[in-house]
C-alpha cells in the first residue's frame, strides 16, 4: 500500500496566527485584520508564486514590526506541534514496508527547515510539495503530479488529510480517502484497520 499524508493538523498541528502576533507593535488596535492580510497571500507562498524573502518583507511592513526578517522566519517556522498518535502510526507503516509519500501545501520557509527539525520526515519515500510544484490543494494539478511521479495506483493509495476539499479531490483521482480529526485519532485506526494493513 501506498499512503499519501498531509503534513498540516495530520502530522504536526500548529497556530500561525499566535506566534504571528507577537511581532506586533505593542498597543495595535487592528490585531485582526493585520494577520489577516498577512495570511491572504499564503497561497502565493504555498504556490511558489512569490520568493519567500519579498514575502516575508511585504509581510513585516502589513505588520507594522520592527522585526527582523530572522525573527519573522523564526515565528513562521516555530508553530508546530507533532501528533505522536499519527507518528506511532507512521512508524508502524514504515517498519511494516509501505510506501510513505507526503503530499501538502507548504511554502519555502518552512521546508527544508521541518524535515530537519522532526527527523521522523526520514520515514516518508518522497514529498509532493506544494511551492515545489507550483499549486496548491485541492487543485488537481498536484494530485496528478503525485500519481505521475510516484507511479501510484489509485486503488492501493490511502490519502490521509484534514481538509473536505482536498479530502472531495482525492476521491476524483480514486484513491481511499480518510478526512482527519486531531481530536478523533482513534476513529482513523477504526478505518485504517479496515485495509488490514
Amino acid at each position: 500500500m501506498t499512503f499519501l499524508y498531509d503534513i498540516g493538523r495530520v502530522l504536526l498541528d500548529f497556530d500561525l496566527v499566535t506566534s504571528l502576533a507577537r511581532l506586533l507593535p505593542p498597543g495595535t488596535t487592528d490585531s485582526a485584520l493585520r494577520l489577516g492580510r498577512v495570511l491572504e497571500r499564503n497561497d502565493e507562498l504555498e504556490s511558489g508564486r512569490i520568493a519567500p524573502d519579498e514575502y516575508m518583507d511585504w509581510a513585516i511592513g502589513v505588520l507594522g514590526s520592527d522585526a527582523s526578517p530572522e525573527a519573522f522566519r523564526a515565528a513562521w517556522q516555530r508553530i508546530f506541534t507533532p501528533n505522536p498518535s499519527m507518528w506511532d502510526c507512521v512508524r508502524k507503516l514504515a517498519a511494516c514496508g509501505h510506501r510513505l509519500i507526503l503530499l501538502s501545501n507548504t511554502n519555502a520557509i518552512h521546508c527544508p527547515w521541518m524535515f530537519e527539525t522532526y527527523p521522523d520526515f526520514s520515514l516518508f519515500d518522497g514529498a509532493v510539495l506544494s511551492f515545489e510544484v507550483g499549486c496548491v490543494k485541492p487543485r488537481p494539478e498536484i494530485y496528478q503530479h503525485a500519481v505521475e511521479a510516484y507511479g501510484l495506483v489509485p486503488d492501493a493509495t490511502l490519502y490521509i488529510d484534514d481538509l473536505a476539499q482536498n479530502i472531495a479531490t482525492g476521491r476524483q483521482f480514486g484513491f481511499h480517502c480518510w478526512q482527519y480529526d486531531l481530536n478523533d485519532h482513534r476513529a482513523f485506526e477504526r478505518w485504517l484497520a479496515t485495509f488490514q494493513v
